[in-house]
């Protein structure tokens, strides 16, 4: 990033995702809130009390690292492929393509609008969270690592999806069939511990598993995966995420007509 074009292109970029989702917060921001409230009310107070512990600590300190991790992967992806879409649907795209930047910077640039309002978000859940449970913070590092990496995965993932999206149907088809699916059978609302041997190996197939997992070990200190494993984890899915959301851009795969 040592051009200053690239830079100058690069914090454009990220001004203008950031301002795209700033401007329509009652729409971004404000609903990851009300259904999180939800899922504390209905899952941690009512159905928690009735489940006692689990790992060690209450239900609802059991879930609400799961319960922000779920809103951080839904904001990261959705922002980066809506947005993303967009620009190709209204041509945008094709300027910055056309422009002295590069690839990477693109794809920093969009990834970026994702993960600030992923953090936005996980910082509002967390704030919602206070008034249901005592945070009892073991790991401020790891809780950012996690965080940020999970954020930066799913930005990527977005952006992959809009590259290949050739609708607005396109886009919500990864999130209800794979995201969805996969966040709930997570380990958000249980631990792994409690499933039969073969299907906790099953389980650990699931990346979200690793993401949960080393978040809530940040949390609460309790985690059915070593958390170095799932920063190792988080580390190769975004390498691979990033190498491939490149070599698809510079191709021009989704991008060029």
């Amino acid at each position: 990033m040592k051009n200053p074009i690239h830079f100058t292109a690069l914090k454009t970029i990220w001004i203008k995702e950031c301002t795209r989702f700033l401007r329509i917060w009652v729409q971004t921001l404000v609903p990851p809130a009300i259904t999180m409230t939800l899922y504390f009310i209905i899952f941690g107070s009512l159905i928690g009390s009735r489940i006692g512990e689990m790992g060690g600590v209450t239900y609802m300190e059991f879930i609400v690292p799961g319960l922000i991790m779920m809103s951080v992967i839904t904001n990261a992806y959705s922002n980066v492929a809506a947005s993303f879409f967009s620009a190709k649907f209204q041509r945008n795209l094709e300027e910055m393509l056309v422009a002295p930047v590069s690839n990477i910077t693109i794809i920093l640039g969009y990834v970026g609008g994702g993960v600030a309002r992923s953090l936005i978000v996980a910082v509002i859940v967390t704030i919602v969270s206070g008034f249901f449970v005592e945070l009892d913070i073991q790991s401020y590092g790891m809780i950012i690592i996690t965080v940020l990496l999970t954020a930066t995965l799913f930005a990527l993932g977005g952006l992959l999806n809009a590259m290949f999206a050739k609708s607005f149907d396109d886009i919500s088809i990864i999130p209800t069939f794979v995201l969805t699916p996969l966040t709930y059978l997570g380990g958000v609302f249980y631990s792994i511990t409690l499933l039969p041997d073969f299907w906790q190996a099953v389980s650990k197939i699931n990346p979200i598993i690793y993401m949960v997992n080393g978040f809530r070990s940040g949390f609460i200190g309790v985690s059915d995966i070593a958390p170095t494993i799932a920063i190792g984890v988080l580390i190769i899915f975004n390498i691979a995420f990033f190498v491939l959301a490149w070599w698809l851009l510079r191709r021009g795969t989704g991008t060029r007509t």
